[in-house]
């Protein structure tokens, strides 16, 4: 068996997104001897990037399963294209309004009674679109929580799991306390502002103090296992996220840096990850030479210094996970695939040895 994993450029300027097509099975045998999947679709002119892709490199218009990760519209704007363009046979998204009261209410006038956050309105409107789209093409539709696998078991989510998916409803559907919109006003200050500090290979100054949305810890957290490889999907899963799924993977033996591929989550934020969380994914030990690798969906520019952070990407770096990054271009990764026309071995991103701290003042 072998596979084959795009990461899609997403983003012009500063703001990044997620768009991401694989398949596995016999690559160089017939179409029903592969499984196809699409990772969330990035902003809509994303989708038709997809769907060019998919008929050019993976030769079909059919698509096995669309993920959805999460609502956010740098990662789900796309898939409509893709269903509406590509004959899909399985949707899997989280349906929110199946879990919240106040979410089914809400929906009932067009989610309008949310309307203090209007980030959340715009994502739970895409997530209501996105399924009448399915429902009118007769595309069956499943949530995606801990344990659903395909028939081959090949590629099965690691979260969340339906518990952890509805504790976090109530945060996502309520409107920002004054402390976090003061949190989120002062992050817009710090960001304008980036003192420079040391790094080295056994020194890391990213913490364990990150912090992200309830939104992006409902992300979908999958894995990909072809040939005794293991590929790990994030979202954009925060910490809280991440060690649910690696519960999962420790209880089946998992040794940390036993992943052959990672994504990064959130385009690289270092409020998606920590050294904790990163030492029983990756391990603990300092590598000179990369022994992995890891992609981040980064945008071409980075002026706040955050898509990605020079401390995640040392930190990954410095684990032995060599990292690459779309930054306008697409990645490729693969095993036992067909040779592709027009693409070559890329450079990753280097160890940087000084490092953006945000400072508020």
């Amino acid at each position: 068996m072998g596979f084959e994993i795009d990461f899609l450029a997403v983003g012009e300027e500063s703001a990044g997104g997620d768009a991401i097509a694989l398949r596995w099975g016999n690559l160089h045998g017939s179409r029903s001897e592969q499984t196809i999947v699409v990772i969330d679709g990035g902003y809509s002119d994303n989708g038709s990037q997809l769907v060019e892709l998919i008929r050019t490199h993976y030769g079909t218009n059919v698509v096995d399963i669309v993920v959805s990760t999460h609502p956010d519209q740098d990662h789900i704007k796309g898939l409509e294209t893709v269903l509406e363009e590509m004959e899909v046979h399985q949707l899997l998204m989280h349906q929110p309004w199946k879990h919240s009261h106040v979410v089914e209410e809400a929906r009932l006038q067009n989610f309008s009674t949310l309307s203090f956050n209007e980030k959340l309105v715009r994502s739970l409107q895409e997530v209501s679109e996105l399924e009448q789209i399915a429902t009118r093409k007769g595309i069956q539709i499943d949530e995606p929580f801990a344990g659903m696998q395909t028939n081959d078991g090949c590629f099965r989510v690691l979260g969340p799991s339906e518990n952890f998916y509805e504790s976090l409803l109530p945060e996502m559907s309520s409107p920002p306390s004054t402390a976090q919109r003061l949190a989120n006003a002062l992050r817009s200050l710090g960001t304008a502002v980036a003192n420079l500090v040391k790094e080295t290979l056994h020194e890391e100054s990213l913490t364990d103090s990150g912090d992200t949305r309830p939104s992006n810890n409902s992300s979908v957290i999958a894995l990909l296992q072809v040939d005794g490889k293991k590929i790990l999907f994030t979202g954009d899963a925060g910490v809280p996220a991440l060690e649910h799924a690696m519960d999962v993977m420790e209880s089946e033996g998992f040794t940390p840096g036993d992943f052959n591929v990672v994504q990064i989550p959130h385009h690289g934020s270092r409020r998606n990850v920590g050294p904790t969380i990163l030492n029983r994914m990756l391990g603990d030990n300092v590598h000179e030479k990369a022994h992995s690798v890891a992609y981040v969906s980064a945008p071409k520019k980075n002026p706040e210094h955050k898509h990605p952070s020079k401390k995640v990407t040392n930190a990954f770096t410095r684990r032995g996970y060599a990292v690459h990054a779309t930054q306008g271009r697409n990645k490729r990764h693969h095993h036992n695939a067909p040779v592709r026309e027009g693409y070559s071995a890329c450079q990753p991103l280097p160890f940087y040895d000084e490092v953006e701290e945000e400072s508020a003042s």
